[in-house]
């Protein structure tokens, strides 16, 4: 044994246990970077300890007086858990992200004084001109190792392509030849693989095991909606050993499936990047501890956990692709002989995922709108300037300029706060058929997750020969192999019922807005904070829009299948009594205080449903045996609320667009009733006006909050 594998043995054994040794292809990859220099593609199943290789290059580069590891990580959790792992192996790892500026000085100042082992940055932090400047590129030419994890996100192929990983090529360009590159991911298939030697160099020597988790076993669970998945969660979650995952597609799904469980008496949080970052740590914390039964995350809580006695991950959703479902499932069982890996299929599963794949890409016309926004500004906007320029949403926005910013060449480019566009054409017929291509692509994966749930054979082998695994062979372990489930089917038809009535009464929140946007009200003459005397007071949505529970009804309500009748120049169409009922019973139970003396409701913005809204808020108003005053005008016409993609825009269409009647009663607290809650500038825009007339305290409540 040479004498730098047995230094790295060492350390891998203090870390790990005396009876530890390197997995094979380990030793093989960190001879390779340390001596050879090598540009490796190290792609290897999840678990088999991709952060060892780089992690013990970087200690035996630093003890020969090698300069820092630069390494590009795409998930704060992921970074956190690198730097942790990197300090057990007496390695001082820190980072500079979103979270930590005030630290950053004192990081540049570590860096240049040359005590920093690894510097973690995100692909986001590459697309800061001042930070490339200052910081990236400094490090990057006297780096000792440059590691690009889950490199698979730099591919248009993959199934996380972020744009901002394709700027790693241009710190790859600054990189002397000397440097060793390390590309790691789990989840890439042969045409991920080959597309990332593409945009990474031809160079790379790829380094690729096998697949196999010999510890999982998999099983898949059909199930007919939403409700049934929820009881089967509280029926056979406790059986289950040891504490786990529940992997949710939307943030509101992990919210409803944990406080579903914590009233069955079982321990369970959820988790989403709409925490602050303390508490996403705190209930990770939680988990690793186990001193919760399950973590309810959405892909936040992906990449880089790494708990090894997890004993189980569940999908409560279809996810969009074997490559998202392999990465995410291998969190399970990383150092115990047994975990499960089970999905639940059935519900509104593939309404997400449609919903995810028609969002991936921005259409040609968002695309065209950014772009003539910067071509009619001579000194270029910032993204929140856009919002009033252009009908599309804050998220698309940024996708739009990040999608076009890393174009080759680029047809915009940021000049520190300001977007600006550049002479290079931009080429819409080459983006067409790439969108076009990538979406075809989405589909086939999605495809193929279908395939998967109704598979009859081994379902490891099935991942494995997905992800092109020259080695795929049955496993021996999933339910399939085995011929049985170790985990039914059934549920009692008593826990069914319970979770259609805990679906019913899943109400939400509707948070008061506290800010008027500037500039979008010069009628209203609105701006700054909304003061306490104009805002509404925190109302209540009765479900989400088309979900299990009382969502189905008010889809069925809103949009009939069949046509209404037209009575008197309207549309004859009502929400059903059983709605109407529901949504007097979260009245009583929500307890609004002071309690609301009358009722009003939004005028209908669409002649197709003139009377719908003000039908649904009369009946209310009878059940809860107060009067109903229709004390809203609508007095111009505008635009479908739904229409607008942003803040700003949501905020415009309705300046000028309603008047209040006043009338003997208006002084007292009343209701505001509107049937789909979307962005909520509808509801403060009334509240307002309400308030400014005389009313009480506004309550807002809506049958459906859109998702």
């Amino acid at each position: 044994m040479s004498a730098q594998r047995e230094e790295a043995l060492r350390l891998l054994q203090k870390v790990v246990g005396d009876a530890a040794d390197f997995r094979p292809g380990q030793w093989e990859a960190i001879e390779a970077l340390v001596n050879r220099n090598a540009r490796l593609l190290v792609v290897q199943r999840t678990g088999w300890g991709k952060s060892v290789v780089y992690f013990l290059t970087t200690r035996i580069l630093r003890d020969n007086g090698a300069g820092p590891t630069l390494l590009v990580s795409p998930l704060l959790a992921l970074m956190r858990n690198q730097i942790a792992a990197a300090t057990a192996l007496g390695i001082k790892a820190v980072s500079i992200n979103s979270t930590n500026p005030n630290e950053w000085k004192a990081i540049e100042g570590q860096l240049r004084e040359n005590t920093v082992d690894v510097l973690l940055i995100s692909p986001e932090r590459i697309a800061s001109e001042k930070f490339q400047k200052d910081v990236l590129i400094p490090v990057a030419r006297q780096a000792g190792l440059f590691v690009v994890d889950e490199a698979h996100c730099i591919s248009d192929w993959g199934h996380d392509f972020r744009p901002d990983y394709r700027r790693i090529v241009s710190v790859l360009r600054q990189l002397p030849p000397s440097i060793p590159v390390c590309a790691t991911t789990a989840t890439a298939n042969n045409r991920v693989v080959s597309d990332i030697l593409s945009q990474l160099g031809s160079y790379l020597e790829t380094v690729r095991g096998p697949l196999v988790r010999e510890s999982l076993k998999l099983q898949t669970v059909p199930l007919g909606n939403d409700a049934e998945k929820l009881a089967w969660l509280a029926h056979y979650l406790p059986k289950l050993s040891g504490s786990g995952i529940i992997y949710a597609l939307t943030v509101r799904w992990t919210e409803r499936i944990a406080r579903w469980l914590q009233g069955r008496g079982i321990a369970a949080a959820s988790y989403s990047a709409d925490l602050l970052d303390e508490e996403r740590q705190r209930r990770e914390q939680q988990l690793l501890n186990n001193q919760i039964k399950a973590l309810v995350a959405t892909t936040a809580l992906g990449m880089g956990f790494d708990k090894p006695d997890l004993g189980f991950v569940i999908h409560f959703h279809q996810p969009g692709s074997v490559v998202h479902y392999y990465q995410q499932v291998g969190r399970a069982g990383r150092a115990i002989s047994q975990a499960y890996g089970i999905m639940l299929s059935g519900g509104d599963d593939r309404d997400i995922v449609d919903y995810f794949i028609e969002r991936a890409f921005p259409p040609e016309a968002d695309v065209v709108a950014v772009l003539e926004a910067l071509e009619n500004s001579d000194s270029g906007l910032m993204t929140r300037e856009l919002e009033a320029k252009i009908n599309l949403s804050f998220p698309r926005i940024e996708q739009v300029l990040k999608t076009l910013a890393v174009e080759a060449p680029p047809p915009i480019a940021r000049l520190e706060n300001r977007w600006v566009s550049t002479p290079h054409r931009y080429d819409p017929e080459r983006r067409r058929r790439l969108v076009d291509h990538l979406t075809q692509l989405r589909r086939a994966e999605q495809a193929q997750m279908d395939d998967y749930l109704h598979h009859s054979g081994c379902l490891m082998e099935f991942l494995a020969r997905a992800l092109d695994d020259p080695v795929a062979g049955l496993c021996g372990r999933c339910a399939p192999c085995q011929g049985k489930t170790d985990v039914l089917r059934q549920v009692p038809t008593h826990l069914t019922q319970e979770a259609i009535d805990f679906l019913r009464r899943s109400d939400l929140l509707i948070e008061p807005r506290a800010q008027w946007q500037a500039g979008a009200f010069p009628i209203y003459r609105w701006q700054g904070r909304i003061s306490a005397d104009q805002r509404a007071e925190p109302g209540r949505a009765l479900c989400i829009l088309g979900d299990a529970g009382w969502g189905e009804l008010v889809r069925r309500g809103k949009y009939p299948l069949t046509q209404s009748r037209v009575v008197a120049g309207h549309r004859e169409q009502k929400f059903c009594d059983e709605l109407v009922e529901a949504l007097a019973s979260l009245v009583r139970s929500w307890k609004p205080t002071p309690a609301p003396a009358w009722v009003t409701c939004v005028p209908s913005l669409n002649a197709d449903h003139g009377e719908l809204v003000p039908d649904l808020a009369n009946r209310l108003a009878a059940l809860l045996r107060v009067p109903f005053v229709q004390a809203v005008r609508k007095v111009r016409v505008t635009s479908p609320q739904k229409e607008m993609q942003n803040s700003w825009q949501q905020a415009h269409n309705l300046d000028g667009a309603f008047n209040i009647d006043t009338w003997k009663g208006i002084g007292a607290p009343v209701l505001l009733v509107d049937d789909i809650v979307d962005s909520r500038w509808t509801f403060t825009v009334i509240a307002a006006l309400l308030r400014k007339a005389g009313a009480g305290k506004v309550f807002p409540i809506g049958l459906a909050a859109n998702r």
